[in-house]
């Protein structure tokens, strides 16, 4: 805890230390700014004070995100011995949830912060059979958000494909997402998911899969080899 207090403050001072020393090239070379008019200061002005706002602005995302995610991990029932959020009950706790993240994608949309809670606000959705919800953030996160967080929202979209008997658009999403593999989803990811989607209707296809996926050792092939027990018999 205390090496994050001593990073956030950090933080805090970097700005703050920049500007004083603006303040101290001021005083240094005052004729020579007085030549340019005072423009010039008022323009670097400027730019501290954006700076000093823009390390305020990501501070508090992170904070909203932080705190949102903390909901997450709070109890259900009686407070915990050592302090920390608790709720009478798992519906209180999923309201909670809803409003702190909501309120983190309304006041930050656009931000990183505010895709990763659009994207949790999507699963939410799915989980409660509200599909169309879901669709509609996550097909904003695979539109808007950065390469990594776009690929996970193409993956839920494509789970959402296949719920919607739309198997051909899932089976291109997860073939890009193959090909294009990210942090969040690897190759192996999207095909696995693959097999799973199109085993119902292409268990061979499935198979074939399933057993390149079994091979490759790494950490989804025990996984696939499971998966591979449970499909149709030839």
């Amino acid at each position: 805890m205390s090496d994050q207090i001593t990073r956030k403050e950090l933080k805090h001072d970097t700005v703050p230390f920049s500007l004083e020393h603006s303040f101290d090239f001021f005083s240094a070379n005052r004729s020579q700014l007085t030549k340019y008019g005072g423009a010039i200061v008022v323009v670097i002005l400027i730019v501290g004070l954006g700076l000093y706002y823009r390390n305020y602005q990501i501070a508090a995302r992170q904070q909203a995100l932080g705190d949102a995610i903390a909901l997450q991990n709070a109890t259900v029932g009686a407070p915990p011995p050592n302090g920390g959020t608790s709720f009478p009950t798992e519906a209180a706790k999923k309201d909670a949830i809803i409003k702190a993240y909501t309120k983190l994608m309304t006041e930050h949309g656009g931000s990183t912060e505010g895709y990763i809670a659009e994207y949790t606000l999507g699963s939410i959705d799915a989980e409660n059979g509200k599909l169309t919800e879901a669709r509609k953030k996550f097909q904003d996160v695979s539109d808007h958000a950065n390469a990594e967080y776009a690929s996970m929202a193409r993956l839920a979209l494509a789970q959402i494909d296949f719920a919607e008997d739309k198997t051909e658009d899932a089976k291109k999403i997860l073939k890009g997402l193959a090909d294009n593999p990210t942090a969040m989803v690897s190759k192996n990811q999207a095909n696995f998911l693959l097999a799973r989607g199109i085993a119902a209707k292409e268990p061979a296809e499935a198979r074939k899969i399933l057993v390149a996926l079994a091979d490759t050792k790494s950490e989804i092939s025990q996984v696939a080899v499971t998966a591979l027990g449970e499909l149709p018999q030839q």
